[in-house]
C-alpha cells in the first residue's frame, strides 16, 4: 500500500546524506549505477548500530533465538524448491520510445510523480463534475515548450497537427492521443479503458506486461553453461530453512526456538526508486521462529506486536508508524497470517518489515525436494511434526532510511554571537547515533587541546564512540555534529585547565551543564543506557 506525499524532505535528506558522509551513489565517478548505494563514514556506523540493536534485542538478550550466517550463493535446487526459479517475478512494461522498464504494478505511483504530467495540467482544468476542459492555445504552447522536451514520445506531441483539433470535441469522441491527456490527468469518461497509459518519462507507448524473474544469475566454475548456473540469493530466509536440521541437531535446542540472520540479498528490480528504499543490493534482518502448529497463532501475535514496538522504542513516531494486517486476498497462498510494519516516508506509506505465519510450507517443500526429514520428534509427547514458522523480516536499508527521515529536523539555535540561526539536526536515537560524543577545545592554546585530547582518549578507553574536532568556530563545530546526529558535545575551555570541569551540550534540548572532565565517559554511557 502506497500513499502520495511530498518529496521535498527527501531531497533535503539526500543532500545532507552526501554532504556529511552517510550515503553515496555507488560508482559515482563513472556516472553511478541504478539501484546500488555506498555507505560513507557516518552511514556505515549508523547502519552497523541498527544491525547491532536488532541482534542484541533479537538474539543476545534472548534464550530462545540463535544466530546463523549462510552463504550468498547456494545450490540452485534450493531456489527451485522454494519456488523462486519458477515464480519469483514481477510484471514488466517497456517503453518503445525511450526503452525504460517499469513494473506494471507501480505505474500509478510513477505517473503521479512524472514531471511532464505535472506540467501538462497547466493546459487544462476540471469542472465541478470532474470533466476536463482543455484550452487549445495553452495546450499548443505546452507542446512547443515542454511537450517536445518532456514527452517527445506522446502521440499528441509527435503529430500535433493531426490531433489538436480533437481538443474541441467532447470527451466521448476523443481519439487515443487526447485519451493520453485524460488518463494522466485522472479524468473520467474515457473512450477505451483497454488502451495502455503513456510512458511517464517520455509519453511513448508501453509494451504489454511480461514476467521478469528478479534473481541475479551467475555461474560456478570455469564453464558458463546451464549446468553451472547459480543465483545470488534474493532473501536470507532459505539459508535458515536449509540449516534448520543442522541447528536442531548440533545446538541441542528444541521448539519453540528461532534462528536469526543478517545479510546481503540481491534482487534485479525492474525499477529501483525512492533513494535507498528499493535497491538491487540490500541487507535483511530475518528470523525464522519454529514452533508447534497449535502455538503458531499465539507466537505470530507475539512477534507482530514486539517488532512494531521495536521501531517506536528506537525513535520512530507512533503516528507515522502503522501495523497493518493483510486482508485475506493479499496473503501468499501458503501464509496463515501476515502483517506489515509501515512508515510514512516522504514518498508515501510503505513497508519496513513483514511478520508472517508461513505455516509448514518452507520445511515441507525442502523435505519434498531434498528427501531429508524435516520433522521434529518430541520425546516427551512422542509426537512428530513439521514446525510452523513465524517470520519477522525487515530491511536494514529501509530501517535506516526511516530512522534518518524521522531524525531529520530544522530549527533554530544561537550562533557564536548569540544570534538565533536556522540549523539542521539529525535527532537520531542515541543508541543508533554514529558518534556518541564530540570533544572540542574552545581554542587551540592555553592547554585546551591537551585537556580535550585527554577527555577524548578516556572516552575511547571506556568504549564510548567519540570524535575530536578543533577546527573552526565553536558554533560551526556544533552545527557539524548536529547534522551528524551526535547526542552530546563537550567543550574544554579556560576553566577546564583551572578547575577540571567541562561544558556538556545536549543536541536536542541545547541545554548545557558543567561536569567534571573525568566524569564525561560515565555521563555519556549513563544517558545512552537510559534512552
Amino acid at each position: 500500500m502506497t500513499t502520495q506525499a511530498t518529496t521535498s524532505s527527501l531531497d533535503a535528506l539526500t543532500s545532507l546524506s552526501k554532504r556529511r558522509g552517510f550515503i553515496f551513489q555507488s560508482s559515482e565517478i563513472y556516472g553511478g549505477i541504478n539501484g546500488f548505494w555506498d555507505y560513507g563514514p557516518l552511514g556505515v556506523e549508523l547502519k552497523r548500530n541498527i544491525k547491532e540493536a536488532w541482534w542484541d534485542d533479537m538474539v543476545r538478550c534472548r534464550e530462545d533465538v540463535v544466530g546463523l550466517d549462510c552463504s550468498i550463493i547456494m545450490n540452485p535446487q534450493v531456489w527451485e524448491a522454494s519456488g523462486h526459479v519458477g515464480g519469483f517475478s514481477d510484471p514488466m512494461l517497456t517503453c518503445r520510445q525511450c526503452r525504460r522498464h517499469f513494473r506494471a504494478d507501480h505505474m500509478d505511483d510513477l505517473i503521479a510523480q512524472s514531471e511532464w504530467i505535472a506540467s501538462l495540467s497547466e493546459a487544462g482544468d476540471a469542472d465541478e463534475n470532474g470533466m476536463l476542459t482543455l484550452d487549445q492555445a495553452k495546450l499548443e504552447r505546452w507542446i512547443r515548450k515542454r511537450g517536445r522536451k518532456q514527452a517527445k514520445g506522446m502521440a499528441l506531441v509527435k503529430d500535433a497537427t493531426t490531433h489538436l483539433e480533437a481538443v474541441a470535441r467532447t470527451i466521448g469522441e476523443a481519439p487515443r492521443a487526447l485519451r493520453d491527456v485524460l488518463v494522466v490527468l485522472g479524468m473520467p469518461g474515457l473512450p477505451d479503458e483497454s488502451d495502455p497509459i503513456p510512458c511517464p518519462f517520455c509519453g511513448g507507448d508501453l509494451t504489454a506486461p511480461r514476467q521478469f524473474n528478479l534473481m541475479f544469475k551467475t555461474h560456478i566454475g570455469a564453464m558458463e553453461d546451464h549446468a553451472a548456473t547459480a543465483y545470488l540469493r534474493p532473501e536470507t530466509a532459505q539459508g535458515i530453512f536449509c540449516n534448520y536440521r543442522n541447528v536442531l541437531d548440533s545446538y541441542r535446542i528444541r521448539p519453540p526456538f528461532g534462528i536469526a540472520q543478517i545479510g546481503k540479498s540481491f534482487r534485479n528490480e525492474i525499477n529501483p526508486r525512492n533513494y535507498t528504499f528499493r535497491s538491487r543490493e540490500f541487507e535483511q534482518m530475518e528470523m525464522e521462529f519454529f514452533c508447534h502448529p497449535d502455538e503458531a497463532d499465539t507466537w505470530y501475535t507475539y512477534w507482530r506486536d514486539l517488532r512494531y514496538n521495536w521501531y517506536i522504542k528506537l525513535g520512530l513516531a507512533s503516528e507515522k508508524l502503522h501495523l497493518r494486517d493483510h486482508d485475506p486476498d493479499e496473503l501468499a497462498h501458503y501464509a496463515k497470517g501476515c502483517a506489515d510494519v509501515e512508515y510514512d516516508f516522504p514518498f508515501g506509506t510503505s513497508e519496513l518489515e513483514g511478520i508472517a505465519n508461513r505455516g509448514d510450507y518452507d520445511l515441507t517443500k525442502h523435505q519434498e525436494h531434498s528427501g531429508k526429514d524435516m520433522r521434529y520428534f518430541d520425546d516427551q509427547t512422542r509426537e512428530r511434526f513439521i514446525p510452523y514458522v513465524i517470520e519477522p523480516s525487515g530491511g536494514v536499508d529501509r530501517a535506516m532510511l526511516a530512522f534518518m527521515t524521522e531524525a531529520y529536523s530544522e530549527d533554530e539555535a544561537p550562533n557564536d554571537k548569540g544570534v538565533m540561526q536556522k540549523r539542521t539536526v539529525m535527532k537520531l536515537h542515541p543508541r543508533l547515533a554514529p558518534t556518541k560524543v564530540a570533544i572540542f577545545p574552545l581554542v587551540k592554546k592555553h592547554g585546551m587541546p591537551e585537556a580535550a585530547t585527554q577527555v577524548y582518549e578516556e572516552c575511547k578507553k571506556a568504549g564510548v564512540v567519540a570524535f575530536y574536532d578543533e577546527k573552526g568556530a565553536i558554533g560551526r563545530r556544533y552545527r557539524r555534529q548536529d547534522e551528524a546526529g551526535t547526542p552530546f558535545c563537550v567543550t574544554v575551555d579556560g576553566d577546564t585547565v583551572s578547575d577540571g570541569t567541562v561544558t556538556v551540550r545536549d543536541r536536542d534540548s541545547l541545554n548545557q551543564e558543567r561536569i567534571a572532565a573525568a566524569e564525561v565517559p560515565a555521563f555519556v554511557a549513563k544517558h545512552l543506557r537510559s534512552e
